[in-house]
């Protein structure tokens, strides 16, 4: 890393943020000639895209924030040259119930072998025909995935050219279901069980407080984005976290000059004619850069704070999380004997994620009451990835684990956050022993201190320690795949109202999650504008 004696004050172009997008940007425009200097406010790059020694005396590097890859393109890794592999979970999910004699039981869906989700099933529905309907609605999911994912590093289209792409019947059902009704129409029409339907409608709640039939259809683009990843809609595991990507992009940006600035905040953004200046501090150091071009990698709020200009959040933009990272010393014994506890945690483990449990979860914490039960879902990363822990854990059975709770909105933990996350706390724990053959709490390591290794961050703590306004994992709420604005068609959805300042932060247009795509279409316009073919793809 770099410090303010290393720096020039004049570039062409300065990166204000280091997480993942800002990095591809830098590495892009890097690659292409130019001259970068990537702004960090953090002592470490990376943003929400981090591995981090959470348990300080367990050497054990655990995704703190986002810890799941699926919208990360192979044509960015590919562009960049960056060495990231990702490993498929030998599950999809696993998802508790109780059957018709009162014992655990559970629906389990693999990534392996068909006939294994096939006959989990039918044990569940005890039906052949709904089997079908399921099969027909990841049909239609895959006829959209398979329109959308491609355009997400072009240029932005409008909806009517959209629609002109809609050749198949597959398709213009898939719309008509997915993008024009309420994802709870789709839901309701294909599915009876009110279990399955809940574990569709969990992908179009996480990280959003909405409804299956939010008029807003926020849920709907929710929905979307974690269903077209890549085509397939497959989350996978990062190997070695999230810290593997930023090493590999921190790596490549060092190799190709980028000048990384850690520990130094943007206090201003002061657009000029032929060049802007942003104010940089740093403990009591302050300089001015200077450069044609500045990229900002930082949330709506943080951006217009930088600019001197007014934040005006929408309803939807408010995010709906608590995050919880564990270390377990083992893990625990299931109830159910249908399934291995390394099978039913390998991949999305759903807990309290009915249909109408997460119906009735939104109405009680939009009253601004903790839900009972409340909703959430945990995987072990290290039953795909062990490499994130040490061999002297892995020998002795460890493993980490990530719980990521629905229906906990940024407003409830505006009064008193300590107490409102343990309240959701108490319930996930609760959550976690109704299917659990020994208690939950038994299994988590802990200290020399005896404290157990868990870590509980509301959507409040996201603001305050990632600039995550109002908690949200996307910075606001997650844009269409279109433009219904004639003026944004042909555009890469990351300019803004200042000429030659661009966003590359999730929240620019089809942006959200570990993706990259900001990074890399910000990147984009400022070689279309300049004229630069993509001379990285010669290399």
């Amino acid at each position: 890393m770099h410090n303010f004696v290393d720096c020039k004050t004049r570039y062409d172009v300065i990166i204000v943020g280091g997480g993942h997008n800002g990095l591809i940007a830098a590495n892009y425009l890097a690659m292409a000639g130019l001259d970068v200097i990537v702004v960090e406010k953090k002592e470490e790059l990376g943003g929400a895209s981090v591995s981090t020694r959470i348990f300080p005396e367990f050497d054990a590097r655990i995704s703190r924030y986002a810890y799941l890859i699926s919208l990360l393109p192979n044509q960015i890794l590919d562009d960049l040259q960056i060495n990231f592999k990702t490993l498929r979970r030998r599950t999809a999910s696993f998802t508790p119930y109780l059957d018709r004699q009162g014992n655990q039981s559970g629906l389990l869906l693999s990534n392996e072998d068909s006939t294994v989700s096939y006959s989990s099933f039918i044990d569940r529905t005890g039906s052949h025909s709904e089997w079908g309907r399921l099969q027909r609605f990841y049909e239609l999911q895959r006829a959209i995935a398979g329109v959308v994912w491609p355009t997400l590093t072009e240029p932005l289209a409008s909806r009517e050219s959209f629609l002109q792409r809609l050749i198949h019947t597959d398709q213009r059902q898939a719309w008509d279901w997915f993008v024009d009704k309420p994802i709870g129409e789709a839901i309701e029409h294909f599915i009876d069980d009110d279990l399955i339907r809940g574990l569709v409608m969990t992908d179009a709640k996480i990280g959003v407080f909405t409804h299956p039939h939010d008029e807003s259809l926020i849920q709907n683009r929710c929905f979307l984005y974690h269903m077209i990843g890549r085509g397939t809609g497959e989350w996978q595991v990062p190997v070695g976290g999230m810290g593997g990507l930023i090493g590999g992009l921190t790596q490549n940006a060092l190799k190709h000059k980028v000048t990384l600035l850690t520990n130094a905040q943007v206090m201003r953004i002061a657009p000029g004619t032929s060049h802007h200046s942003v104010q940089v501090r740093s403990g009591d150091q302050e300089i001015v850069l200077d450069a044609q071009r500045v990229v900002i990698n930082a949330s709506p709020k943080r951006a217009a704070a930088m600019l001197k200009t007014d934040w005006h959040p929408s309803v939807e933009d408010e995010g709906s999380v608590v995050k919880i990272n564990m270390l377990l010393k083992r893990l625990p014994k299931l109830k159910s004997a249908s399934v291995s506890n390394i099978d039913a945690f390998a991949g999305s483990l759903h807990i309290n994620e009915g249909y109408q449990q997460m119906i009735d979860s939104f109405a009680s914490a939009q009253s601004g009451i903790v839900p009972k039960p409340a909703p959430c879902e945990v995987y072990c990363h290290t039953l795909t990835d062990p490499s994130i822990l040490s061999e002297s854990l892995q020998r002795r059975g460890f493993h980490t684990m990530t719980l990521f709770g629905l229906d906990a909105p940024y407003r409830m933990f505006t009064e008193n956050n300590e107490a409102c996350k343990n309240a959701f706390l108490k319930s996930y724990l609760e959550g976690l022993d109704s299917i659990c053959d020994e208690s939950f709490a038994s299994c988590l390591a802990r200290d020399s201190s005896g404290r157990p290794c868990i870590e509980v961050k509301s959507a409040l703590d996201l603001e305050e320690e990632l600039g995550l306004d109002q908690g949200n994992i996307f910075h606001n709420s997650l844009s269409w795949f279109f433009t219904d604005d004639p003026e944004l068609v042909g555009s890469w959805g990351v300019e803004t109202d200042i000429d030659r300042i661009y966003n590359c932060g999730s929240s620019a247009m089809r942006g959200g999650a570990v993706s990259g795509i900001p990074g890399h279409n910000a990147a984009k316009r400022i070689f279309d504008e300049l004229r630069i073919e993509e001379r990285v793809l010669k290399r």
